[in-house]
């Protein structure tokens, strides 16, 4: 019964959605106040129906309800409860229903949030989502029915893939989710303001913190997946290149430079049909990276689907919803009037190099990922283009933006003075090249690149916050003076201070990760010993020991410095019965933000076993740095500014009577 209602509530939801992609819009033509008003409930509604359906399918995985094919097919009563959750999303069927649930949800929340914009703006944009809403939703109910029966149920289930019984899984798709879907708001903002011909500053405002929480929620996403890779995996790693990878990264760059394209709108009026091109390949980008991990195109441990009519099906809506945007975009831009001009030197000056800079990089990697496939489609022949190919294209497009970053900000708007800004960034420069020196000095030599990278993360983390300190006059005017001028600056500027300093720390991790990282790959028998980095690692026993849902192959390492013994190391291997596969788990051993990594291979005749251990001097920057990212995201989130929109128009005061 719970399977029947789930589905019937997917159902109605279609039902609904339709309702709102047609009656919203057709008000908006005919200025029909009463039909444009249809869009608010029923959004609301629709995402009732698709939580009701998502709830629905959640309580079949934890009641282990075997009559259904997709628990059967990625569940078992002996696998833990949280596995149990988060099994709903780790699968195709289940995964597509989380995907309309976070659809029907930001649908929803322009709903009810969304009342400072003029009503047809509203209707066509809540129009269009629902036109997205509705592809998928027919998508699921023709070829993904999560709630399909099986005639004869049997006793047990074949248990989720071993690599997905994680607690990464627990967060890292639905952030990853909502940051893929998150950018449907702007595709539709964009698409909307094409429809009717008009785009201003308003517009850019009102978009902007959709956009901006879209982007905070897929770089935790993409963050928590490179983290989850690292050490679930055992690959020692924290970025492959994988095609599927790419397919976040591809959206997350068009994002970032909507983000900055959408300031010079919002500030100058300007790069308005830049600003909208950006907006729709955000999205179309999103919509890639699902046909990418769905269609079957490409081999991955991420991806969930093989089925070639349901890659059909999505080609269809990236054709549609892609073509379609683009084909109004090349029609009605050119009626869109440009705004005001501005000098190359000047802050929006800047923030257009951000996005040649950020739109190149997204080219390079979207043809290094979609070139192998066209030629394999055309000709037959299979090529494989991996990091080399990305690491040379990619990295000299990011290292001028990163030391292009600090200098944004220092600029005047309309016309800046360079020469004034690299003066004011003479503290960095100083700072950049201390860190320098003080890295040839501690590392001895080494890679001649890596003391250049680690000098261009401390100035882009230095230069981050040079603007906020001279706008408080800090070291110029008493502390207390400078501190209620910090709290009284515009909470966007902090917030991007503080994103451009987690980028530079990110840097910092990666340029420290990459050149004096350690790998040591050898295989040991118990009692033996091996040093790396000045740690040493004594093999002491293996044990074996039963899981909830798997059988393991633990191995014990006493980890020591200086003879202090510093704790216990315990790499394994898991075998699920249930699928019968195996799954390595790495074990980690955190000193300060570096790492020891340590997995196993396999057990040898004569009771050795295959090691691979690393040493990851600040890895833990990396994933640290997008945090702070996020955490400077939000704080430009919470700006009045970001959340009033337009402001509405005053009421006019009532006469009052003569006397």
């Amino acid at each position: 019964m719970i399977a029947e209602v789930g589905h019937y509530a997917l159902v109605l939801a279609l039902a609904l959605a339709l309702i709102q992609a047609t009656l919203p819009i057709a008000g908006a033509r005919l200025n029909d106040r009463l039909l444009m008003g249809i869009a608010e409930p029923v959004a609301v509604v629709q995402f009732l129906f698709v939580a009701l359906a998502f709830a629905a399918l959640t309580t079949l995985y934890v009641t282990s309800d075997f009559s259904v094919l997709n628990v059967y097919e990625n569940s078992h009563s002996a696998k833990p409860l949280i596995y149990k959750i988060t099994g709903v999303w780790g699968n195709h069927e289940g995964s597509m229903l989380l995907w309309v649930l976070i659809l029907a949800l930001f649908g929803a929340l322009v709903a009810l949030f969304g009342s400072n914009l003029p009503q047809t703006l509203r209707a066509n944009v809540l129009g269009v989502q629902a036109w997205i809403a509705s592809a998928f939703f027919l998508f699921i109910l023709a070829t993904s029915n999560p709630f399909a029966r099986i005639a004869r149920p049997p006793f047990e289930g074949r248990d989720l893939n071993p690599v997905l019984q994680d607690i990464g899984l627990a967060v890292h798709p639905p952030l990853l989710y909502l940051g893929y879907v998150g950018f449907s708001i702007s595709f539709s903002f964009a698409v909307a303001a094409l429809m009717e011909g008009r785009i201003d500053a308003a517009w850019a405002r009102w978009v902007r913190p959709w956009t901006l929480a879209a982007w905070c929620f897929l770089t935790l996403g993409i963050s928590m997946g490179s983290y989850w890779a690292y050490y679930e995996l055992g690959w020692g790693g924290w970025w492959f290149w994988d095609p599927v990878e790419n397919a976040s990264l591809m959206p997350w760059l068009a994002g970032t430079a909507l983000l900055h394209s959408a300031v010079v709108m919002e500030k100058r009026n300007a790069l308005k049909v830049w600003t909208i091109l950006l907006a729709i390949l955000a999205f179309s980008l999103s919509l890639l990276g699902t046909f990418l991990v769905r269609s079957g195109v490409l081999t991955s441990v991420h991806t969930f689907a093989s089925d070639p009519t349901r890659g059909v099906f999505i080609l269809c809506i990236l054709v549609f919803f892609i073509g379609g945007s683009l084909a109004l975009y090349a029609w009605r831009a050119s009626a869109l009037k440009q705004g005001g001009l501005f000098a190359p030197i000047s802050r929006e000056g800047s923030l257009v190099l951000n996005n040649l800079l950020l739109t190149t990089a997204c080219a390079t990697v979207f043809v290094g990922t979609l070139y192998p496939l066209a030629l394999e489609s055309l000709t037959g022949d299979k090529i494989s283009v991996g990091a080399p190919f990305f690491n040379a294209t990619f990295g000299p497009l990011f290292l001028p933006l990163m030391i292009a970053m600090p200098f944004g900000p220092l600029l005047a708007w309309k016309r800046g003075d360079l020469y004034g800004a690299a003066q004011r960034l003479t503290a960095a420069f100083v700072v950049a090249l201390i860190a320098m020196g003080v890295t040839v000095a501690i590392t001895h030599g080494g890679p001649v690149l890596a003391p250049f990278l680690i000098g261009v993360a401390a100035f882009a983390m230095t230069g981050a916050f040079i603007d906020i300190v001279e706008r408080i006059q800090l070291f110029r005017q008493p502390f207390g003076l400078s501190l209620r001028r910090l709290v009284g600056l515009p909470r966007s500027a902090i917030g991007t201070a503080i994103a451009h300093f987690g980028l530079g720390v990110c840097l910092l991790g990666i340029a420290s990760e990459a050149y004096y990282g350690a790998e040591r790959i050898l295989s040991m028998k118990p009692g033996q010993s091996v040093e790396v980095r000045g740690y040493d690692l004594t093999f002491d026993n293996l044990i074996a020991r039963p899981g909830p849902n798997y059988r393991e192959l633990v191995a014990k390492f006493t980890v020591k410095s200086g003879g202090e013994t510093l704790g216990i190391l315990e790499p394994s291997k898991r075998t699920f019965t249930a699928r019968n596969s195996a799954t390595t788990e790495a074990a980690l051993m955190t000193r300060g933000f570096s790492q020891i990594y340590l997995s196993l291979g396999d057990v040898g005749d004569d009771g050795s076993i295959a090691v691979r251990l690393y040493h990851k001097p600040l890895v833990l920057l990396i994933w640290l740095g997008t945090v702070v990212m996020v955490i400077g995201g939000v704080f430009s989130l919470s700006d009045r500014r970001l959340r009033v929109g337009a402001p509405r128009a005053a009421r006019k005061p009532k006469l009052q009577p003569a006397e």
